[in-house]
């Protein structure tokens, strides 16, 4: 047991190197012994993470008929059934059939994320076990086991280096750090943050320059990956807004339904003794008109149109309810590097002994001067300042190139490409220098050093950590000529440009013979001349700018979570719009918070710098506790477990790992964050075209159980038979209410702050609205039956009758729900073609009812005489009327509460 907690420590970094080769009991040079290597492979598992029970594809279709007013559906088939009327029972099944088929195909998330954090394991590792160099399967590695790592390799395991010789690794998509990080094998503190941690090697990172050695410290779901992996395992997904507004609304009126059912049951047997097959399929009449089972599948349809529309704007959705959801959204959590900045190190400020200027561009686009005053310098005037861009030009490893499609890119080090960007900027003498020899950067040291061949003597230009830099300077260069050298003035602009979230390298040189050929450190201890400064950043986005303040104005709150240094991350927030520039909170504060107080931090701040995975999902569940409806952003795998949690997730296309595209609801095809606000505009679009749509369809429902009920309260002939009832509902829900779906977006939507989680799906207004439209359409209706049937005119015509004033009505419906508040005809009547594209449709669906003998023989209708057409025509246009006046008098109502 002791040995096995040993082998689980958290906190190897704390540890100096012998201490962690004797609690592994491993060896330095020779490596684990195989045998011990086995035994811990046997009793820790294989270096992979663990299967996920997948769902098979049947069960999630069945899925879809875990909905109460669905098994409402199927009980009246099977009394459609038992009874004998099976044209109604075949209809009903294929209405549910057809529902839970178009919810199962529209449902395209697939859960991928697991499985693409297992595509990102190293396949091979290069090792030595027993004195000997072998190169195995990464999932046969073993706590102890001794890696060696070079340029490339992508890391096996988490690994406590012993040996690091210029190691710089790639970890921007583990950590967000957005430079390589580079390498070392002292013990640190034991609170060192996850990003700082720079003498660990993490399981999926990248080698990307130098070589080093180390211990294998955990394998599996024990390493960083694993945890995140872990961590998305167990990550409950909720149910979005409209999902549990669409639930709580569908119980409420399976209860209603059940209770008006059995009560009308009770009294049509009783007191106007009806037959029991009669009255029951009467009663299944009832409730088949009170149940809106068209509902799902233009809900359906409508996200599906809304996931198109946002595929236009960039914005791949990859779940339907997250459309609505972004709508409500109240806070968006973003990631810094690479979704709010360009992850692209761009040269912003120069400064030398004379002055300092600033540098136009951003990202490794060559494009851009150097200006000083808000003028482009002249280099023949600023002699220094072109020394310094050439200094920082020849003692330089990275290049800058071109791709397939003319996008600039950089290979070597981010920072030295921002360096290598500046010097094709700047209007100085492009020339090759010949080099003579080089000392690379390497980490204990900080600096590099290159000696080149100049006309009369020959030169050492070195590139640095400006402390490295002030420690060998004895003087400066200036326009006037070498001068004694100023520290406190140089530290004070090294302060400057860091409180401005820079980073600062430093460029010196010195003078040598013309016979000096070889270069070691110990000619840089003297006779250095410093010649300036370069601050350099992660540009931020200058759209996610816009898109920031589009957010705020529409009071959604952006809140930026980084891996970054917090006053990086205070800078570059305080220059987008976010925070003050002055609040922030770090990672190491997070952790001693309860969730209590990190519930009352999540509000209050909206910088969160030097964090975790497992902080990111902390502040994302901090959110979701005070009832905020937050968006998750980000590209790395460290974001994937909050992007997961967050309501809606949204990855980056370009720079995104497979992993966090996954996990996501919404992926950014063009990795800009003002998509977002675009994404969220449509969302408030489908939100408000939704509710449109159900006040459009259940005054259909109100109308028919309206007339149903008093039919059987007065004993008088049934109206519509449940085939009958279906056929309407469908028509109407499924033609003409889908016109809504393509309505625009209301004026001032965005200026309008999210609605709150809480608010009903159906407000008072609505509800009074529905049932004011269901009696006037239902009540109306049966008038017009008694007025037909005292009239002797037959029931089948009655019927048929009845069928087409029911849609037709709805159909002139349609044109007063464009909008919920204003005229039908305020704003552009003519700008959604649709609605006049479906009551075309619907005029030929209901021709097609009436007068072919095939849907006569199943609906049991009859063709109309041409007179009959008048009725339904007439109704619905004095129903158009009423409901307009009705919302005239509300908006003046409006008016009287705004005063």
């Amino acid at each position: 047991m002791g040995k096995e907690k040993t082998l689980c420590n958290n906190n190897w970094h704390s540890l100096e190197v012998g201490e962690v080769i004797e609690l592994l009991t491993t060896n330095a040079t020779k490596g684990l012994p195989e045998k011990d290597a086995n035994e811990r492979l046997a009793q820790f598992g294989e270096n992979i993470l663990p299967e996920k029970k997948k769902e098979s594809r049947l069960l999630r279709f069945f899925k879809h008929f875990n909905d109460i007013l669905i098994y409402i559906l199927l009980i009246a088939a099977i009394v459609t059934a038992f009874l004998g009327h099976w044209a109604d029972t075949v209809v009903i099944v294929i209405v549910a059939v057809v529902n839970a088929c178009i919810g199962y195909f529209q449902e395209n998330k697939a859960e991928k994320a697991l499985e693409d954090i297992k595509k990102m394991l190293s396949h091979t590792a290069q090792i030595v076990r027993d004195g000997k160099r072998l190169e195995i399967g990464a999932s046969h590695l073993a706590v102890g086991d001794l890696v060696i790592l070079h340029p490339g390799d992508k890391i096996p395991a988490d690994l406590r280096l012993i040996k690091s010789d210029n190691l710089r690794i790639e970890e921007s998509a583990l950590t967000g750090e957005s430079i390589p990080s580079q390498k070392n094998v002292g013990a640190i503190a034991v609170d060192t943050p996850l990003g700082d941690r720079d003498n660990m090697a993490f399981s999926t990172t990248t080698v990307s320059a130098g070589t080093g050695m180390g211990i294998v410290v955990a394998t599996g779901q024990n390493t960083e990956i694993g945890k995140i992996n872990r961590m998305m395992s167990e990550v409950k997904l909720i149910t979005t807004p409209l999902l549990r507004q669409t639930a709580k609304f569908g119980k409420t009126v399976s209860f209603v339904i059940i209770a008006i059912a059995v009560l009308v049951f009770i009294f049509g047997y009783f007191y106007r003794h009806y037959d029991t097959g009669e009255l029951l399929m009467s009663v299944i009449g009832l409730a088949i008109a009170a149940i809106p089972e068209g509902l799902p599948a233009i809900l359906s349809i409508i996200l599906a149109i809304g996931v198109q529309n946002m595929a236009k704007r960039k914005a791949i959705v990859r779940t339907l309810p997250s459309v609505e959801t972004l709508g409500s959204v109240a806070v968006i959590c973003s990631d810094k590097t690479g979704t709010l900045t360009k992850n692209e190190m761009t040269v912003k400020t120069l400064v030398t002994s004379d002055d300092q200027f600033s540098i136009t561009g951003t990202g490794y686009s060559p494009v851009g001067d150097v200006v000083k005053d808000n003028e482009i310098v002249d280099f023949n005037a600023e002699s220094v300042l072109d020394s310094l861009i050439g200094c920082f030009y020849i003692c330089n490893e990275a290049s800058l190139g071109k791709d397939e499609e003319d996008n600039w890119y950089i290979k070597g080090d981010p920072t030295e490409g921002a360096l290598i960007t500046l010097y094709e900027k700047a209007s100085v003498d492009h020339h090759e220098t010949d080099r003579i020899a080089t000392i690379p950067f390497d980490s204990e040291y900080k600096y590099m050093a290159t000696l080149v061949e100049a006309e009369d003597k020959n030169i050492i230009y070195i590139k640095g950590a400006p402390d490295r830099l002030l420690d060998m300077a004895g003087k400066e260069l200036s326009l006037s000529g070498e001068k004694p050298f100023d520290r406190q003035n140089w530290e004070n602009a090294i302060t400057g440009l860091a409180g401005k979230g820079q980073r600062v390298i430093g460029g010196a040189y010195k003078i040598v013979t013309k016979d000096k050929k070889n270069l070691s450190h110990e000619d840089l201890h003297e006779d250095v001349t410093f010649l300036g400064l370069a601050g350099i950043i992660d540009p931020p986005r200058e759209e996610a700018i816009e898109a920031i303040k589009q957010c705020s104005e529409a009071g959604i709150t952006v809140k930026m979570i980084t891996g970054d240094h917090i006053e990086t991350a205070k800078s570059i927030g305080l220059e987008m719009g976010i925070g003050d520039g002055i609040k922030a909170l770090e990672g190491k504060a997070i952790e001693q918070m309860t969730d209590e107080e990190l519930e009352s931090a999540a509000v209050e701040y909206n910088i969160f710098a030097r964090t975790s995975p497992e902080h990111k999902l902390r502040l994302v569940k901090a959110l979701q506790a005070r009832n905020i409806i937050c968006a998750m952003t980000g590209d790395g795998v460290n974001d994937a477990p909050a992007l997961k949690k967050a309501d809606v997730g949204i990855a980056m296309g370009i720079k995104g790992t497979e992993v966090t595209k996954d996990a996501a609801e919404m992926v950014l095809a063009d990795d800009n964050f003002s998509t977002i606000a675009a994404a969220v505009e449509e969302g408030r679009r489908v939100y408000d075209n939704l509710k449109k749509t159900i006040l459009f369809i259940l005054p259909t429902n109100g109308a028919e159980s309206f007339l149903i009920i008093a039919s059987i309260l007065f004993g008088t002939l049934m109206p519509l038979t449940p085939i009958q009832i279906l056929w309407v509902n469908m028509v109407t829900s499924v033609t003409i209410s889908l016109a809504l779906a393509f309505e625009k977006l209301e004026p001032d939507t965005m200026k309008q702050p999210p609605r709150s989680p809480q608010t009903p799906l159906l407000d008072g207004y609505f509800i009074w609205r529905i049932l004011f439209v269901s009696v006037l359409i239902g009540g109306g209706t049966l008038l017009l039956n008694l007025y037909l049937l005292s009239n002797g005119v037959s029931e089948d015509i009655v019927r048929t009758v009845t069928i087409q004033t029911i849609v037709i009505t709805q159909m002139f419906h349609l044109y007063n729900s464009r909008s919920i508040r204003k005229s039908a005809f305020s704003g552009d009547f003519f700008g959604n073609k649709a609605v006049f594209v479906v009551s075309g449709l619907l005029i030929l669906l209901q021709l097609v009812i009436t007068y072919i003998p095939f849907m006569n023989q199943v609906f049991g209708t009859v063709k109309l005489p041409l007179h009959f057409w008048i009725y339904p025509f007439v109704f619905g246009f004095i129903i158009f009327i009423i409901v307009e006046a009705e919302k005239w008098v509300m908006r003046l109502m409006d008016k009287k509460t705004d005063k």
